[in-house]
């Protein structure tokens, strides 16, 4: 793996977590959901992680069809990129589920 495609990857990884630094709000969230609500982080998040995981399978197919230009370092970096952004979307729900136990077994 080449240093900028390191320094790539390092830049996505970096403006995902700016995006899902979210101020803590002062009142109680309003019933409808804002531009930059945790649920809209989240939903984004998903959407991403799937994104991901679909153009690495993408290609993958493509290099077994043997589709000119796609190249086997090409598969494995997209697979790698799919793998580690999975598990990071994983420990994020791993973190909610625990907060959210957490919150259920405080005393009232």
């Amino acid at each position: 793996m080449s240093q900028i495609e390191v320094d790539r990857v390092l830049a996505q990884i970096r403006q995902l977590q700016s995006a899902t630094r979210v101020a803590v709000p002062t009142a109680p969230p309003v019933a409808g959901s804002s531009p930059g609500s945790f649920a809209n982080v989240l939903q984004q998040g998903i959407e991403k992680v799937s994104a991901q995981q679909m153009k690495s399978s993408d290609l993958a197919s493509k290099f077994e069809r043997g589709v000119a230009g796609v190249e086997l370092p090409q598969v494995m970096l997209e697979a790698q990129k799919s793998s580690v952004s999975f598990r990071a979307l994983v420990e994020v729900r791993n973190k909610f589920v625990e907060a959210y136990r957490e919150i259920m077994n405080m005393p009232l």
